[in-house]
């Protein structure tokens, strides 16, 4: 289970300032297809409706994630598809099986179920979706997670729940892996989501600071061992991003430019600041980008999904990137 995944490519932003509205897709099967070609072992998108405020204004352009993994899942042969992950919030468990498994057969096997316990309020207010609070939340995603996972086995279940009501759920066609598509819990939450990862996931992606990863993985291992499994029944990848330049130098006025897109001043920015936004952003050449992620690395994951904030979803540089990764985990 720690080989699940190694790398990925996750695209969050889906605004090309050098491509017109009917090249947007396009461009996204590109950047599939070249971090397919560059080595990575997945490809991945957010299940979000709106632009995350840290990523631009809402109303940039953002696709759907289910449908445009099933395209990507088309256009592509070997990586693993998913999202980082699906809000419990936002679909039937009941569908999410379904449409999840749906994408199992489309991609010939190559599904993750990603889920979470949403968190985008703003979101969720602007398009009517019901936002309970955090511990309600946690509790949905666990009884979603029996629902999800019992009829990607075929059991039919039938359940009266707290929250979800199923009656001899059907589930035809199967997924085609075997037992379903391995479920991944994203967060990084240690009275809850690293608990809950530990007990019924395949896989855990953590959003936590690079300097907090050597603690979470230790977390992680404990709670495996309070559920009766071992660290190598759970893979654990990281989210990053990647600001890689052809020198450090350009690198920094790369970093800088994409701070000042998002309304912050580099100029201004104090030590303490800089530091903690690059405990998740890379900033660097391609030597240096390797080192830092096989620190990163060495706190014990089994891999590295990252996105590309500044590259303006260029295949070019996903392929550049798939380099990096690849020579890190070589490392």
């Amino acid at each position: 289970m720690r080989d699940l995944i190694r790398s990925g490519l996750q695209m969050p932003l889906f605004t090309y300032p050098d491509v017109p509205p009917e090249g947007l897709f396009p461009r996204v099967i590109e950047q599939a297809q070249a971090a397919e070609s560059a080595g990575y072992g997945s490809v991945w998108v957010m299940d979000h409706f709106w632009q995350l405020p840290m990523l631009g204004p809402p109303e940039l352009e953002m696709l759907e994630g289910y449908t445009t993994l099933g395209a990507i899942a088309q256009a592509t042969s070997s990586v693993r598809v998913g999202t980082l992950v699906t809000g419990i919030t936002y679909r039937n468990p009941a569908l999410l099986a379904k449409v999840v498994s749906t994408l199992d057969v489309i991609s010939g096997g190559r599904a993750v179920c990603g889920v979470g316990t949403a968190w985008y309020q703003e979101e969720h207010d602007g398009l009517g979706f019901d936002f309970p609070p955090l511990r309600t939340r946690f509790a949905m995603l666990e009884e979603a997670l029996g629902i999800i996972t019992a009829m990607f086995r075929g059991e039919r279940p039938t359940v009266d729940g707290e929250f979800y009501r199923v009656a001899d759920a059907i589930n035809s066609p199967l997924p085609l892996q075997q037992g379903g598509p391995p479920v991944l819990i994203g967060g990084q939450g240690e009275k809850r989501t690293i608990p809950l990862a530990a007990r019924y996931a395949d896989a855990l992606n953590l959003i936590a600071g690079g300097e907090e990863l050597e603690h979470k993985v230790r977390v992680t291992t404990d709670a495996l061992a309070e559920a009766g499994r071992t660290r190598d029944d759970l893979n654990i990848t990281w989210l990053c991003s990647l600001v890689i330049g052809d020198s450090d130098a350009d690198a920094q006025a790369r970093f800088d430019d994409l701070l000042a897109q998002r309304g912050i001043d580099p100029g201004v920015l104090d030590e303490a600041t800089r530091a903690m936004l690059t405990s998740r952003i890379l900033v660097g050449d391609e030597d240096a980008v390797v080192a830092l992620l096989r620190r990163r690395l060495d706190a014990g994951l089994d891999g590295v999904i990252h996105n590309l904030p500044a590259d303006g979803g260029d295949p070019e540089a996903v392929r550049r990137a798939g380099r990096v990764v690849q020579a890190a985990l070589a490392g």
